[in-house]
């Protein structure tokens, strides 16, 4: 799975992961900005409620948004995959100028829209400059490597993580949710260890990775990203290791960045926040 070509002249649109539990009510910071990046009172956001088991879900989403002054909110009740061929589905979500992706089990997302029309027109749209976000389960699924399920502790062991393919908007991140509150550093670590390749991004609550056209990744919430970086790793065991063997990886580098921070996926620098006046 890889993301769709950038049209000439275009900008890809921000790919915004959050991890879960984000402020919803108080002070709406996160989907504020998402909304802003949208078109603001122009907005036309489509909910994607398919990893999540309760009814209600997409309506107190498209209640959130409407508060926050979108011109409409319109939620894609894509249960099956014969729901995802639905012509005229389709033809909405390519009008839509942001896509919201809820929480629940990543895997609803990719058994559901893997390999399906909406899947193709989510990497198209996001080609052509629609920011795609998504909480907690839909964070996880954005990216072309998705971490399924796995262990929770804080060192990487054989059996620790599940892999499978994600959406495909990006191949330089693998996204780990609800991070610190549920200590998954082991399992993106071991997520990494496979092919030291991708950056890993592990994101706390109510804290959200805006990732833009540029490759730099802009933290904004109440909390921190781990930014785990494996562009230097010299050797990991993860070849030899067999079933709960601890793996060994030598050269691995990270960050703890916070409001204000960010980090660049090409130059792999990190960026402490501007100071306050």
């Amino acid at each position: 799975m890889t993301p769709a070509p950038i049209p000439h002249g275009e900008g890809r649109g921000y790919i915004i992961p959050v991890g879960g539990a984000e402020e919803k009510i108080r002070d709406p910071a996160i989907l504020a900005r998402f909304v802003d990046l949208a078109g603001g009172r122009h907005a036309r956001i489509a909910i994607i409620p398919t990893a999540s088991t309760l009814e209600d879900t997409g309506e107190r989403y498209e209640a959130i948004f409407n508060d926050l002054g979108v011109d409409r909110a319109r939620t894609f009740r894509f249960d099956t995959r014969a729901d995802c061929e639905r012509e005229d589905y389709l033809h909405k979500l390519e009008r839509a100028t942001g896509v919201f992706l809820t929480g629940g089990n990543q895997l609803r997302l990719s058994t559901t829209l893997g390999g399906t029309p909406v899947a193709k027109v989510l990497r198209a749209r996001n080609a052509e400059g629609v920011p795609v976000a998504g909480t907690s389960a839909g964070a996880a699924f954005l990216s072309e490597h998705m971490i399924a399920f796995g262990k929770e502790g804080p060192s990487p062991s054989a059996d620790k993580v599940t892999l499978a393919p994600g959406l495909g908007l990006t191949n330089r991140v693998i996204v780990d949710q609800h991070f610190r509150q549920r200590g998954r550093l082991g399992r993106l670590l071991a997520a990494l260890a496979y092919n030291p390749f991708a950056v890993g991004l592990g994101l706390d609550e109510d804290t959200a990775a805006f990732i833009g056209p540029d490759d730099r990744v802009e933290v904004h919430g109440s909390d921190a990203i781990t930014v785990v970086d494996p562009s230097d790793v010299e050797y990991t065991s993860m070849d030899s290791a067999h079933e709960h063997d601890p793996v060994c990886i030598i050269g691995v580098r990270l960050h703890i960045l916070t409001e204000g921070a960010s980090f660049h996926l090409t130059t792999r620098t990190a960026s402490a926040p501007a100071r306050a006046s």
